[in-house]
């Protein structure tokens, strides 16, 4: 259905006819005002998108989240409820034009980005179930609490100027670092300093490029370029233009750039060239983007195998992918698994121990050798059977595989001395039964 019927149907809408600003002066009890992470730190997500390190790092984040398979379980018998109503949102389509995977891909890079990740949830008039989930711009959605101290979330449309007051409880909000556990900051406003470094090295190193990748240099000469000299302006007229810029204009246009740092300089009324050094600051530029990278990095808690950098170990590797998932993701995970139950199930639901949850370990699929291990150690103890095993490795139930099996090496500590008679004697010890 499309957003804005949806929320017609659902909350009253006001017009506001001053725009923006019409916005701002109706939710003066927000101190922090109506603004974006664009306003704050003067770098758009489209331009910092556009750095290789932070591109990564996003992609990573959002497919690491997006891939993980999402579940109703009841806490109390530990059993999933495949059948829930809830399904088609959280295994199928959240809405008309969005699978699960596009989605959560989107929330966690606008959670990023914009420090912030907003999902209006459009329910059943009549049972108050969730039946779409319409992901909200975040530059468009602001938080603010009213004088009786109640949250609300207040929704600009970017097209229409509309303006809708939504309750917490119909809206998703996943959020980044906060300092007030109401507002996100994205990490973009976090690392600011280091994005723009990064961009102005980046700006450097692509001007370096288009130069040739070679140094700057002189042209003397014993002529007075002091002068100035009509040129074409291009629309069929003149300008002034001095001696110097016409030097200057005639070198760069046959030397500079990509394509003619090789060609064969002709020189004539006594011009010489004589060329620059490079600076200290030019032969450690490499060494200085390895540091950026690694302080990208650090903000979006990102290991640097993970965006092709740093020293590749597989050793280390391992390591730092299973810290990436116990220490960074399962972060994501837990806020968003509270936030799901907390919204899309009903309080009898909740009552009843029913509990929206995420597998984490589909990331040991990609290590053949750990996930043989764990399926191995986990039928050994009893905790798996064979059938709950195939179903982990999306494969059918075979005659037989739903029986236990445990070691008999094991037992209670409380029956130990008797069983170690047993075993020593191969029989119950006499006046036993």
């Amino acid at each position: 259905m499309s957003l804005m019927a949806g929320l017609a149907r659902a909350v009253p809408t006001r017009k506001s006819a001053g725009g923006r600003g019409m916005v701002q002066q109706l939710t003066l009890d927000n101190p922090a005002g109506w603004t974006t992470g664009e306003d704050i730190i003067g770098l758009s997500t489209d331009r910092a998108m556009k750095i290789s390190t932070v591109s990564s790092c996003v992609e990573v984040r959002s497919n690491s989240v997006a891939v993980l398979p999402c579940y109703v379980m009841n806490e109390t018998t530990k059993e999933r409820l495949d059948k829930h109503r809830l399904a088609r949102l959280l295994w199928g389509n959240v809405n008309e034009a969005m699978t699960r995977f596009d989605y959560e891909k989107l929330m966690e890079a606008n959670k990023l980005l914009r420090g912030n990740a907003y999902a209006w949830i459009y329910r059943d008039r009549g049972s108050g179930y969730a039946r779409e989930l319409v992901p909200l711009p975040p530059e468009c959605v602001t938080p603010y609490i009213d004088d009786r101290g109640k949250l609300w979330y207040v929704f600009f449309h970017p097209r229409t100027g509309d303006m809708t007051r939504l309750d917490p409880q119909d809206v998703l909000h996943y959020k980044e670092y906060s300092d007030d556990g109401i507002e996100g900051i994205s990490v973009l406003r976090r690392a600011a300093l280091t994005l723009s470094t990064a961009q102005a090295a980046q700006r450097y190193e692509n001007d370096l490029y288009q130069n040739g990748g070679r140094p700057s240099g002189v042209l003397k000469t014993n002529t007075d370029l002091s002068g100035v000299k009509p040129v074409p302006d291009g629309s069929g007229g003149t300008k002034e233009m001095s001696l110097r810029d016409i030097v200057r204009q005639s070198w760069e246009s046959v030397h500079s750039g990509p394509g003619n740092q090789f060609r064969v300089a002709v020189l004539d009324l006594g011009l010489e060239y004589q060329a620059i050094a490079p600076s200290n600051a030019d032969t450690q530029f490499v060494e200085s983007e390895e540091v950026r990278v690694a302080d990208i990095c650090r903000f979006f808690r990102t290991p640097l195998h993970l965006v092709y950098a740093g020293k590749q170990s597989y050793n280390s590797n391992e390591q730092n992918s299973l810290e990436f998932v116990k220490y960074t993701l399962q972060a994501d995970v837990s806020q968003r698994e509270q936030e799901d139950t907390a919204k899309l199930l009903v309080p009898s639901e909740r009552a009843d121990g029913l509990r929206i949850k995420r597998e984490m370990k589909v990331f040991l699929r990609g290590d053949s050798t750990a996930q043989a291990a764990w399926y191995r150690a986990m039928r050994e103890i009893g905790a798996y059977n064979v059938n709950e095993i195939r179903a982990l490795e999306d494969l059918g139930a075979v005659p037989g595989g739903q029986s236990r099996y445990a070691s008999w090496n094991y037992g209670p500590l409380a029956d130990f001395d008797r069983l170690s008679v047993i075993r020593a004697l191969g029989r119950e010890p006499e006046g036993e039964n």
